[in-house]
């Protein structure tokens, strides 16, 4: 048992010189959508601003691996679907998907909640950022039906 310990500290110590994950500074901000409200700004900047901009607010554990490796991936990944500091420049932008992601609860992540209170939305101020969402990028259904009639 004493060997296992002593092999779960080491190899925690060697993950911690991978430096994946823990870079802490963020892209320029490039172009922002216009926002339908400042209300729908802040939810949004509250909720979703740490994977979906370059805004991204960095916790101290960020530079404890494996948990930096996680962090690392959901911000690359969200950035990559959805970020409003490249809003017009990011070839694929799914900002019409945003509503229905808060909607039905894909977002903001369990995961991350667990860490960002602040992100929990009250049932008033979820409704307010679906209905912000849908009219600052409108809805998937709008966009699919755009790109039929465009065919």
């Amino acid at each position: 048992m004493k060997k296992i310990i002593i092999t779960l500290i080491v190899l925690f110590g060697l993950i911690q010189l991978v430096p994946y994950g823990k870079e802490t500074s963020n892209p320029k901000v490039m172009a922002e959508p216009k926002w339908d409200s400042a209300k729908t700004k802040e939810l949004f900047m509250r909720g979703c601003a740490d994977c979906h901009s370059h805004e991204t607010k960095y916790p101290w554990y960020n530079q404890i691996a494996p948990i930096s490796w996680l962090i690392a991936n959901h911000i690359e990944e969200g950035r990559e679907h959805f970020n409003v500091s490249m809003w017009g420049i990011q070839k694929k932008n799914d900002g019409d998907e945003a509503a229905k992601e808060v909607e039905e609860g894909e977002m903001p992540l369990s995961s991350y909640l667990i860490a960002h209170p602040e992100a929990r939305f009250t049932k008033e101020e979820k409704a307010l950022l679906i209905e912000g969402l849908k009219k600052t990028f409108g809805e998937e259904k709008e966009h699919n039906e755009k790109e039929e009639h465009e065919d």
